[in-house]
């Protein structure tokens, strides 16, 4: 596809809101879904094993854009990075959501558990609940 035709991987569209991400990873899991001709149980580990090949597309890139590869030299750019790190956040969220429907609201748990842990909150005992289903 040229770069006319599809939307610039910079930033010149709105930033998403956090219910419009939700909207697109839900409509990524479905579509997977529609296609999966695998257990549930496989679909998920093939899922959560695709992090890391995207974990390793972000290594590969950082090594290209700092020109690490004598043979290749500099061979990706630090917005080839940004895309695959884009790669490895969107893959996470479609892993989260084949493993729960309620994947909003682990992140969301998860993201006060992480800003409290930062040392957000005075004293342990108001860390946030988890609730497990």
């Amino acid at each position: 596809m040229s770069d006319t035709t599809r939307p610039s991987a910079r930033h010149d569209l709105a930033p998403p809101t956090y219910d419009s991400v939700w909207e697109t990873v839900d409509g990524l899991h479905a579509w997977l879904e529609s296609h999966n001709r695998r257990s549930a149980d496989e679909a998920l580990l093939l899922r959560v094993l695709k992090l890391s090949e995207e974990v390793g597309e972000v290594a590969q890139a950082v090594i290209g854009a700092k020109g690490q590869n004598p043979r290749k030299g500099e061979s990706h750019s630090w917005q080839d990075v940004e895309s695959e790190l884009c790669d490895v956040v969107v893959t996470a969220l479609v892993a989260l959501r084949s493993l729960t429907p309620q994947a909003p609201e682990v992140l969301a748990a998860h993201l006060r558990r992480v800003t409290w842990r930062r040392g957000s909150r005075s004293t342990r005992a108001e860390a946030p609940r988890v609730r497990r289903g």
